[in-house]
């Protein structure tokens, strides 16, 4: 049986459409200045070159020098120059923002504009791994103008900017573009090898790419996400989330238990205490077994059609790799109405904590406990995800063994890390309206 829900498809483009209008738009021309061959020739756009990180120094030893601020000048700079041009649906920057009252501190939008003028779009929830499908939406068919810049390794052991690089086709540039329907300040998307048309699908190199974009940030409250197919993904073509807002996460908070430590210097460990079941890893000799361990992880559950989504935190040196089941249940029937009515869809930063709420009543009457409640229905249950750590832990030729002595202990002898509090940041404005709760 093939699993569907219906759901109001985000708009992450001016230029994405219906599928039928995109039928009928065929053989009519272009005229979008767009990233496929009708409009590419001659193009350009900045491109910004990373030092790579890789080799010889940790993670927690990284530090960089740019010609330019890579987060403040160059990330948020464009956005702030696109949001002055309208290219975005709405202004994010005025919807209500507030932290809810309790002990994690959820934070509850009110963005009543995200999915307002769409239809409901069946989408299919039971395949995590689908095929490029060109026909449909992608990201060759946004305009330039939405585009930000090129990101790519530099040649040189330096970070190097180039103000107006060619678009080499034959290289298939990462490129850093806005998302129309923006949930956060300097909310964009990191489209890796954006010309290669890769499916929803995590390897090691895109991997290691998301690490590197936080790396440079160098900004706790700058977090990437991904969403897998199955897991609210809705365009099926490689791509991860990225935003920036000045308050830590509740996942962020979440005590967690260490499980184990790879031979790369990899911690895994497991979240408690918070309502969606998940692994966090973090440290590693260097960047790259960082990126590789967790891409791994992904690849697991993605060969395994397990839906999932991930967070990139603490400036790439903090992931939490996330299986949920929300969409499956939906599909079945298995979701309440109370649930549904709301429209809230749980991806990866819902479940980080990030509630973002259509309805002006859900938003008032928002608490920690329906929060609670509505992710408690995304995650695995404790067995499922027992078992699909166990599948990754083989997947990445580790052993549980080490911590099953301590899980029979008193919880006094469990290596249990306590929530750290956010490194102080003299940060910037979000730009959003906060209001007390």
């Amino acid at each position: 049986m093939m699993l569907k829900i219906k759901r109001v498809p985000t708009l992450v483009s001016n230029f994405q459409k219906d599928e039928a209008d995109e039928i009928g738009a065929r053989g009519s021309g272009c005229g979008r200045n767009c990233l496929r061959n009708c409009c590419l020739p001659g193009s350009k756009l900045p491109l910004y070159g990373f030092k790579n990180l890789c080799y010889g120094k940790s993670v927690a030893d990284e530090t960089k020098e740019s010609p330019i601020d890579f987060l403040e000048s160059l990330v948020l700079g464009e956005w702030e120059d696109r949001q002055q041009k309208g290219l975005f649906r709405y202004d994010v920057t005025a919807c209500e923002t507030k932290v809810i009252p309790g002990e994690y501190g959820f934070v509850a939008q009110l963005n009543e504009g995200r999915h307002l003028k769409k239809r409901p779009t069946e989408f299919r929830v039971d395949k995590v791994l689908q095929p490029f499908d060109g026909s449909k939406f992608n990201f060759t068919k946004v305009g330039q103008e939405e585009l930000l810049f090129q990101f790519e390794a530099s040649e040189e052991d330096e970070v190097q900017l180039y103000p107006d690089a060619p678009i080499d086709p034959e290289k298939s540039p990462s490129v850093v573009a806005i998302n129309v329907s923006p949930i956060e300040y300097g909310h964009v998307l990191l489209i890796p090898k954006v010309l290669e048309c890769l499916p929803q699908r995590i390897d090691r190199d895109s991997f290691l790419l998301a690490l590197h974009m936080a790396a440079e940030a160098a900004n706790p409250y700058f977090r990437l996400g991904y969403n897998s197919l199955g897991a609210f993904a809705t365009i099926n073509h490689l791509h991860f989330q990225a935003y920036f807002l000045a308050v830590q996460f509740p996942i962020e908070k979440a005590p967690t238990q260490k499980i184990t430590v790879t031979d790369a210097g990899v911690k895994i460990s497991e979240m408690l205490n918070y309502p969606v079941r998940g692994l966090v890893f973090e440290g590693g000799n260097t960047l790259e077994d960082l990126a590789d361990v967790v891409s791994d992880s992904c690849i697991c559950l993605q060969e395994n059609n397990i839906p999932y989504n991930v967070l990139i935190s603490d400036s790439g040196k903090r992931i939490f790799l996330l299986p949920q089941c929300y969409a499956e249940k939906q599909a079945l029937g298995e979701v309440s109405a109370e649930l549904l009515d709301t429209q809230v869809n749980p991806a990866v930063w819902e479940i980080s904590g990030h509630m973002v709420l259509k309805r002006k009543e859900d938003y008032e009457g928002a608490t920690e406990a329906n929060a609670w409640r509505l992710l408690a229905e995304v995650s695995l249950s404790e067995a499922r995800f027992q078992e699909v750590t166990a599948l990754i832990f083989e997947a990445i030729s580790l052993s549980v063994e080490e911590n099953e002595d301590a899980t029979d202990g008193s919880p006094e002898d469990l290596d249990v890390t306590p929530p750290q509090p956010m490194e102080e940041i003299d940060g910037l404005n979000t730009h959003s309206t906060m209001v007390p709760a």
